[in-house]
């Protein structure tokens, strides 16, 4: 089994390497067995997904702050592949109590981990521009002082909140940059010509999800289009829950099992396990 140090290497690495690399987002420890014995490198977690699988709505901090640690904590202990996390916006509006969240994750064996500019508040859904800023600056000194390297991504999350200002949306990347942060996201781009217009713009890392951008590109344009890391948020656990309500529902509708046919053997899955660290 790698140590928390060595994944925070491996993780680094495939940052600095040429191209861009697929990190998907699985919501337990099964899910990520499962990418880990598909040759996936790194790991993301889901705040969507854990959601999801508690029955809960995302975005509205229904997922306690210690349930996401314990989330991560098993999800990192999963597999031998880095993890990075999805922190939400640290559970904390003040710039040093966002920022604890980065060395909880850490502590709880995660390599890199997200910080965002979105509020949780619907009535003011986004930090202002200075206050998203120095949570960027907060977390950016925490991260630094942890004894196993983090990467730190700061998300400009005003595309998925209805505030479709690109321009906007640029000018937080370049000052997370200034500030410190390694990797960039701002979820809610879509076509490939933002894309590269905001890859562009930035001299970090990019990170796009492709559960908000256009679902017919691929890696190959993606990567030619500047980005590094590609994500996909909450959308395998939608497509876990799209295929159990296909099943459910045929049984309810028309006391049919057809869906039998299409499950995963336990063999196959039984394999996964094991092959997993």
């Amino acid at each position: 089994m790698r140590t928390q140090a060595e994944k925070a290497a491996a993780f680094r690495a495939l940052h600095a390497r040429p191209g861009a690399f697929i990190i998907p987002n699985p919501w337990d420890a099964g899910t990520a067995k499962m990418l880990a014995a598909l040759g996936f490198e790194a790991l993301a977690t889901t705040s969507l997904g854990l959601a999801n699988s508690l029955g809960r709505p995302d975005g509205t901090h229904a997922v306690s702050r210690a349930e996401v640690l314990d989330n991560c904590r098993i999800i990192a202990a999963a597999t031998d592949l880095p993890v990075n996390a999805d922190l939400e916006n640290g559970y904390a509006d003040a710039p040093r109590a966002a920022a604890e969240m980065i060395k909880l994750a850490a502590e709880a064996g995660i390599v890199g981990g997200s910080i965002e500019d979105a509020t949780g508040d619907p009535t003011r859904p986004i930090y202002d521009f200075n206050q998203a800023v120095e949570r960027v600056q907060a977390a950016v000194e925490v991260a630094r002082t942890l004894p196993v390297p983090f990467m730190l991504t700061a998300r400009a999350e005003n595309l998925l909140h209805g505030r479709l200002d690109l321009d906007d949306t640029i000018k937080r990347l370049q000052a997370f940059d200034r500030a410190g942060a390694d990797v960039l996201y701002a979820p809610g781009v879509r076509d490939l010509a933002t894309i590269r217009t905001v890859a562009s713009s930035v001299g970090k890392p990019l990170n796009v999800v492709m559960s908000a951008a256009d679902p017919s590109l691929t890696a190959a344009q993606l990567a030619e289009a500047g980005v590094k890391r590609i994500s996909v948020g909450g959308a395998l656990s939608r497509l876990a829950m799209a295929a159990f309500l296909e099943g459910a529902r045929e049984m309810k509708e028309t006391g049919g099992f057809t869906w039998v046919r299409r499950t995963v053997p336990s063999k196959e899955l039984k394999a996964m396990w094991g092959s997993a660290r």
